[in-house]
């Protein structure tokens, strides 16, 4: 008598493509291909980031997003209607960021540069990133 395996017969080898999702939809993207931004921003651009341990800042076509201590907030272009950016006025070496909604909320963000030339870096290269994004606006 023939040994049966335990739960019937192996599976059958893959040897095909996937059949497409029954809800008919696009199929998702892929990983690491890029979105196209929102609102007709252009898909290339300057980019800017500063971090610390606990804070971040990033400015790129898609808008302005801010860390604050674990906490994320993305701001697309649309609802941006300025970027402050300046050292700290008490000294030390402290990039501050706020953005100011339309609405008039404010949302702000301090960076520790740890060195005045990192500050000084971080200054120089932010200016003319938002200067990019913001100076075209309607």
């Amino acid at each position: 008598m023939p040994i049966q395996p335990p739960y019937g017969a192996p599976p059958a080898p893959y040897g095909g493509p996937v059949p497409p999702a029954p809800y008919g939809g696009p199929p998702p993207a892929p990983y690491g291909v890029a979105h196209p931004p929102p609102y007709g921003v252009p898909a290339d651009g300057p980019e800017f980031m500063a971090h610390d341990r606990h804070n971040s800042v990033i400015v790129d076509a898609s808008g302005v997003s801010l860390e604050v201590n674990g906490h994320t907030m993305d701001f697309p272009w649309q609802g941006v209607a300025t970027v402050h950016h300046a050292p700290s006025p008490h000294g030390g070496a402290v990039l501050m960021v706020a953005v100011t909604h339309p609405s008039g909320m404010l949302y702000e963000c301090r960076i520790d540069a740890r060195r005045k030339a990192q500050l000084h870096q971080w200054l120089a290269e932010l200016g003319p990133v938002l200067h990019h994004y913001l100076a075209n606006r309607a």
